[in-house]
């Protein structure tokens, strides 16, 4: 039985004009390892990522997303409701900002119905792993990314997570912390789980080591049916991480 170290296999990555997505995309075509597919919602997005293998879908219409996960191998859904803030705020006049989400853009519709969606097209479509960027903080309700736009993304994101793990289909759910634009390949993963770096001063991570995290999940079969939390240590502590295999050999939480 081939494992997830054999044959070239095709990779669809969605929400791959995202910050997170743009660079799993690019790190996974640079592997040269794999057939990489990304899906994006608009011409636009589709022409940055240079147009090959891209396709122009909508997560939250089932209908749009056959032709992007007609025959893949494995799925990374990096896909996120993205609140906005509201326009005219004052930081002097002390109230905090508030925020908004666009219409069709609600973390119920993106988070859940959407990542529903790509889970059961994957299915149907003999997807063997799926991939899932979440975030930390999912078991607290009250945590303060819920409150903004009234939108609970956390929980909309739990219960995909929660969706997923119950799918049948082989899977790694990967709840990252705070997302850093910095380079990444330069820092010592941390994987935890219940939220409890929530407690610590390591509670953040780069989109690239987010993003590194993704790819080498594909690469070993210890990374299945398997979620965690994850962070890194600050530049020039700890030692850069590069044995991922024994990192995810680490891990034995199922959710």
């Amino acid at each position: 039985m081939a494992s997830s170290e054999d044959s070239t296999r095709t990779v669809l990555v969605t929400g791959a004009g995202g910050r997170t997505g743009a660079i799993v995309f690019d790190k996974l075509k640079k592997t040269e390892k794999f057939v990489v597919r990304g899906l994006v919602r608009t011409e636009e997005a589709k022409a940055k990522l240079g147009g090959k293998g891209v396709f122009i879908g909508d997560v939250t219409k089932a209908d749009t997303l056959s032709a992007a996960f007609e025959g893949i191998d494995a799925l990374i859904i990096t896909t996120s409701a993205v609140p906005k803030m509201k326009p005219g705020f004052d930081p002097s006049k002390g109230a905090p900002p508030e925020f908004y989400f666009e219409e069709n853009g609600y973390p119920e519709q993106v988070d859940w119905i959407g990542q529903k969606n790509q889970i059961d097209a994957a299915k149907a479509a003999g997807c063997k792993h799926i991939v899932l960027v979440g975030s930390m903080g999912g078991q607290n309700p009250n945590h303060m990314l819920n409150s903004l736009g009234n939108g609970k993304i956390l929980i909309w994101k739990r219960k995909a997570e929660e969706y997923l793990s119950q799918s049948g289909v082989p899977y790694t759910i990967i709840r990252a912390g705070g997302l850093q634009d910095k380079d990444g390949g330069i820092r010592e993963l941390i994987v935890s789980k219940d939220d409890e770096l929530m407690n610590t001063d390591t509670k953040s991570i780069t989109r690239s080591d987010v993003a590194e995290m993704c790819i080498q999940s594909l690469l070993t079969d210890l990374s299945k049916n398997k979620a965690f939390d994850l962070a890194s240590k600050p530049e020039g502590q700890g030692t850069p991480t590069t044995d991922f295999k024994s990192l995810f050999a680490t891990i034995t939480t199922p959710f």
